[in-house]
């Protein structure tokens, strides 16, 4: 049996911050590169299932990546 795991990271003023939201429990974590992120919440949701859940399965994440940046204009009126 294999456990999916839906990620949301969202870069938000700096850093990346993960939403897991799970029918059994919610995480959310933050780290200053998507890299560094990703593993933190593999870890974190592997933790969570085997000590709280008792799961011993496979554990499929599914990480979808929001980053959205804004400049300011260099034309002054």
């Amino acid at each position: 049996m294999k456990k999916i795991v839906n990620v949301k990271l969202i870069w938000d003023d700096g850093a990346w911050c993960s939403e897991v939201v799970d029918e059994d429990f919610c995480v959310t974590l933050e780290s200053g590169s998507l890299d560094a992120l990703i593993e933190r919440v593999k870890i974190a949701v592997q933790d969570i299932l085997e000590v709280d859940f008792k799961y011993t399965g496979d554990i499929e994440f599914l990480f979808q990546a929001e980053r959205t940046d804004t400049m300011k204009s260099r034309i002054i009126a």
